[in-house]
This record gives structure tokens, sequence and C-alpha cells, in this order.
């Protein structure tokens, strides 16, 4: 997998960690309040922004495949 693949991994997981945490604990990571900012960049752009979310889901997705 390489260096890259498995900081990449720890990274996701550690992602979906706080994001469990912060749903238990409200306020606590503000993981939400900051993945929610990062989908707001993404909406302001229109065609543009749902282009790359798709292109990151679809790169995730052959990751784990």
């Amino acid at each position: 997998m390489g260096l890259v693949g498995t900081i990449t991994d720890v990274a996701l997981k550690l992602i979906a960690a706080l994001v469990v945490v912060d749903v238990l604990f409200p306020g606590t990571t503000g993981i939400i309040d900051n993945i929610g900012q990062l989908l707001d960049q993404f909406g302001q752009n229109g065609l543009g922004g749902l282009v790359a979310v798709l292109l990151f889901l679809l790169l995730y997705q052959n990751k784990k495949g």
C-alpha cells in the first residue's frame, strides 16, 4: 500500500471516529461544522463542486475495491 496509502487510510479512519464523537458529544471536535463548510464551498461552485465531490467518491471507491 505504501506510506501515502497508509497515511490516507489512517486519516479517513480518524475522520470517521471524530464524526462519531461529535455526534455523541456535540461541539467537542467541530468536525461536522468543518465538513458542512467544505460542502458549502462545493455548493457555491455549482457544477464544478459537484464534479469534484463525485471525483473524490470515485477515487475513494476505487481505493477500497
